[in-house]
């Protein structure tokens, strides 16, 4: 139901990366990937659509996704290059059209902007009695529970001053509008969008639209379990409260906190978290990246430039792209591979026993330790003498301790 409720807007949405991407003939004059009057009647003539059909399936597209806007440019989403091969991205894509139902089918204008935003707010309510209901429910039934939530809702925002009240007026101050005319609105714009069907004085939600509904509630209860209390935390302050978490209890922190934030500023925020000084922060953000999925996949290629996140970033990509994570290993190059090595040494002598550095050993890449220190030398981590000298004081064997501390002396002086 996804795919075909799309259907037409991943159309024009591939429309516009054929004709209007950069470097394409066809581009428009003004060479902004955007849709002109110019480029709405040409797409017609190509598609065999109205100029109305075309801006339609266009503003479908940039609320599912598909395409994404910045400035006076337009290109294709991620959900848009997964659309034959994931279907989760399909579901994500009408998921994101659900969550914006209000621009998808603007209100009247003659409606108080305030009203509309009480409605809004109210209709989650809605929907829910809907799901729980699995069926057709009367329009008038609807109508009460709106007003009723609307009631609590502007009850909650009341304050009552300190001091003296003053006498109530003499007179009743005018009623409210009325909000049939808004919960019409609101039905006919879910209907839109493929969330419900409505007529004959009735609603009922499409399977589509109790799907989406019991995944909002599902959000909503995962974020409230929060196990670790992390759930209002910035990115990094959550990270370090999941560092002692068992491997499967830090993903359902990772989740919840997931599931309380947009996934774009999350994925960003996580990033950030990843940029900083502390590699095991850097490690989590990516286990955390993994919970995210595919959505977080373009932030994730574009980080690959960055040397200190890369090798994260390729182990990231090749499991996201079906390899084993016990393979996943082989993508990255033997400069990569030892930059990684370092990073999570010093991960482990931050925040780790020395047992555990020593440990470390063993999954370098190079086969004799004289191996790994030479390439340890000469990769350039920052923190390599840091690693080196902590490595040494941690390991039984003296004579490869001094090796080591040898190495971590010629790091630190720049010889050989």
């Amino acid at each position: 139901m996804a795919r075909s409720g799309l259907a037409d807007a991943a159309r024009v949405a591939r429309w516009a990366d054929a004709a209007l991407g950069p470097g394409r003939d066809s581009a428009t004059d003004d060479g902004k990937a955007t849709l002109s009057d110019a480029t709405a009647e040409r797409a017609a003539r190509e598609l065999g659509l109205t100029p109305a059909q075309v801006r339609a399936d266009w503003d479908t597209a940039r609320l599912a996704g598909l395409v994404e806007v910045h400035g006076d440019s337009a290109r294709p989403g991620w959900r848009l290059r997964a659309w034959d091969r994931d279907d989760s991205a399909v579901l994500r894509g009408w998921v994101a059209l659900f969550d914006a139902w209000s621009l998808a089918h603007p209100e009247p204008a003659e409606h108080e902007p305030a009203a509309v935003a009480e409605v809004v707010s109210a209709m989650p309510q809605v929907l829910s009695f809907l799901q729980l209901s699995a069926g057709p429910v009367p329009v008038e039934q609807l109508l009460d529970l709106l007003e009723q939530r609307v009631t609590e809702l502007r009850t909650a925002r009341c304050e009552i001053p300190y001091g003296p009240q003053p006498e109530p007026p003499a007179e009743p101050e005018p009623t409210d509008a009325p909000l049939a005319p808004l919960l019409d609105w609101a039905l006919r714009a879910l209907a839109s969008v493929g969330a419900l069907t409505y007529g004959d004085g009735q609603a009922t939600l499409t399977p589509l639209g109790s799907w989406a509904v019991w995944v909002k509630l599902e959000q909503i209860c995962v974020a409230a379990q929060s196990p670790a209390g992390n759930i209002e935390q910035a990115a990094e302050d959550m990270l370090r409260g999941c560092a002692q978490l068992r491997p499967n209890a830090a993903r359902a922190e990772y989740r919840a906190w997931l599931a309380a934030r947009p996934v774009g500023s999350a994925v960003t925020e996580l990033l950030g978290a990843a940029r900083g000084e502390d590699a095991l922060l850097r490690g989590l953000a990516f286990e955390a990246l993994r919970v995210v999925g595919a959505p977080a996949e373009p932030d994730v290629r574009a980080v690959l430039t960055e040397p200190t996140l890369r090798p994260y970033a390729l182990l990231w990509l090749a499991e996201h792209d079906g390899t084993d994570p016990e393979d996943a290993h082989e993508v990255l190059t033997r400069q990569e591979a030892t930059w990684l090595w370092v990073d999570t040494a010093a991960a482990v002598a931050d925040h780790g026993e020395a047992p555990l550095l020593v440990r470390h050993l063993e999954s370098a890449v190079q086969p004799t330790v004289p191996m790994l220190l030479d390439e340890v030398r000469a990769v350039g981590h920052p923190r390599t003498v840091q690693v080196l000298v902590a490595l040494a004081a941690a390991h039984p064997d003296p004579a490869l301790a001094k090796a080591v501390r040898r190495a971590a002396f010629q790091v630190h002086t720049g010889g050989s």
